[in-house]
């Protein structure tokens, strides 16, 4: 579109297509906002034509929920066009895994049975399914990075307090979902202002299965733990010497006590075989650690879920979120890349974590792993997306 081969009144138009061709299956969508997206992908046809320079000109993006916009400011400034409010839970639904969307219950665009996670789940099922190539998310305990593992996509979390975020509790995270490691560091570098994220020196990084006291099924475990060999392997990371387990005190009971009382809260938590008292001392003891462990290497790498997508029915007294939410009451920056596909044909990830600030870095390694795959693109620049063109359930 910079380069004139393009209008953005088409590239958005395509993009509204496809939407009202798949989201009646996919559900991705709470809203669609046709006219508005047109008037906007206009102006910045009018803009481009003016000689301004628009760094993610005419991309068509949804935005989490139907107040997302507010978030939206720095993309749309960058020329990004919202075509709509992706699903997110509706009231009664749990807030884990479902999403509900103009036509129904948003659908994993692998099997139309499965959940895609949530709670950004509109915005992770319209980019797995091809319906827009960019869509915000925020993570309050992992409701960006669940998703995009569940529905085999990229899944950004950046560093709590960083930017400004709704939540009260400081649990909350600006996010992004993609399809492209090029896309999350595009979001990135209209967030932050940062260039691209390669360091001088090797990366180093340690992978934990439980991170000390998660349970974790055999089958993302394995994928997970896979994914993080090939990736040493190809010394996209090193293994530092000597290893040592990671062991953190278990923060569910901490994050619960926090989005539910307040820092104040002094219920009795155990973990990891200490007993401490109160949120105050679960972070004091995970932030110890977690200083310690990135004084000494670069990355930390999980499975993104102990858990495969379930189906609609949920998941019963099981935690998505038990990898996941630590780095929320730690505020570290998290991502999910893709990790390989179950035995019932869904996708898993593997969740990246890196000091305070480092985002930088996990694009960097995302971007490598992409490429160690096979699966390089140059990124949002068309917004050229074809979408799933089976229909659901099909293969995004």
């Amino acid at each position: 579109m910079r380069e004139g081969r393009l209008r953005a009144v088409d590239v958005v138009a395509g993009a509204l297509e496809r939407i009202r061709r798949e989201d009646r299956a996919l559900g991705a969508f709470a809203e669609v906002w046709e006219d508005a997206a047109a008037e906007r992908a206009a102006e910045v046809d009018a803009r481009l034509a003016a000689g301004e320079r628009l760094p993610l000109a005419g991309v068509p993006i949804g935005v989490k929920g139907r107040h997302g916009l507010r978030t939206a400011g720095p993309l749309v400034a960058a020329g990004c066009v919202p075509v709509g409010a992706t699903a997110v839970p509706g009231p009664g639904t749990a807030w884990q895994t479902w999403g509900v969307g103009a036509h129904g219950r948003t659908v994993n665009p692998w099997r139309a049975d499965r959940t895609p996670g949530g709670s950004s789940a509109g915005s992770a099922a319209a980019v797995a399914a091809g319906l827009v190539p960019l869509a915000t998310g925020s993570d309050g305990a992992g409701s960006v990075r669940i998703p995009a593992a569940w529905c085999g996509i990229v899944g950004l979390k950046v560093t709590n307090g960083r930017f400004p975020s709704p939540d009260r509790t400081g649990l909350a995270a600006p996010g992004v979902l993609v399809r492209y490691a090029a896309d999350a560091e595009a979001y990135w570098r209209v967030l932050s202002g940062e260039g691209q994220g390669l360091r001088p020196r090797p990366i180093t990084a340690v992978f934990s299965p439980d991170l000390g006291f998660a349970d974790s099924d055999p089958e993302p475990l394995a994928l997970a733990r896979a994914a993080f060999a090939r990736l040493v392997e190809a010394d996209v990371v090193r293994l530092p010497l000597p290893e040592t387990p990671v062991r953190l005190a278990d923060p569910a009971p901490a994050w619960l006590a926090l989005r539910g009382a307040g820092s104040g809260a002094t219920s009795e938590v155990r973990g990891d075989g200490w007993e401490v008292r109160g949120v105050r001392d679960v972070r004091r003891i995970n932030d110890r650690r977690l200083a310690a462990l990135f004084d000494r290497v670069d990355l930390l790498l999980t499975p993104t879920t102990p858990n495969a997508a379930h189906g609609h029915d949920g998941p019963g007294d099981r935690y998505s979120t038990a990898l996941t939410w630590a780095f929320n009451l730690s505020g570290h920056p998290a991502i999910s890349i893709a990790a390989g596909f179950g035995a019932d044909g869904c996708p898993v990830g593997l969740q990246v974590v890196a000091a305070h600030g480092r985002e930088a870095v996990l694009l960097a390694v995302a971007a490598a792993a992409e490429a160690r795959a096979g699966n390089r693109s140059t990124g949002t620049g068309t917004g050229t997306g074809t979408g799933t063109g089976t229909g659901i359930p099909g293969k995004p």
